[in-house]
């Protein structure tokens, strides 16, 4: 499985990850509580943590191609919801 994790710098991460999660719960497997939102894709797994300084997601995926797909996937749901701060700044690192 390859993963990358980015830490986004907002105040507003728990209202995006809220937005996002509901969102997505329409149609795909979504685990949502107040500060942390997990929604499975048919090939990935997005993993989002909110504090007061930031919001932090990782995506999980089966291939390093379908990784980069979907980290762009949400990275653009996220700026969709954010669009006051967006484009929000997505440091991707791969987790070791």
């Amino acid at each position: 499985m390859a993963v990358e994790t980015a830490r986004v710098p907002t105040t507003y991460g728990a209202r995006y990850l809220q937005q996002l999660c509901k969102h997505w719960s329409h149609k795909l497997d979504v685990q949502l509580s107040d500060n942390e939102g997990i929604v499975r894709f048919p090939n990935a797994v997005a993993t989002m943590t909110a504090d007061a300084e930031a919001l932090t997601v990782a995506v999980e995926a089966s291939d390093d191609e379908t990784l980069q797909r979907m980290k762009g996937v949400v990275a653009s749901h996220l700026d969709r919801f954010a669009f006051k701060e967006a484009p929000l700044p997505f440091a991707w690192s791969k987790e070791q």
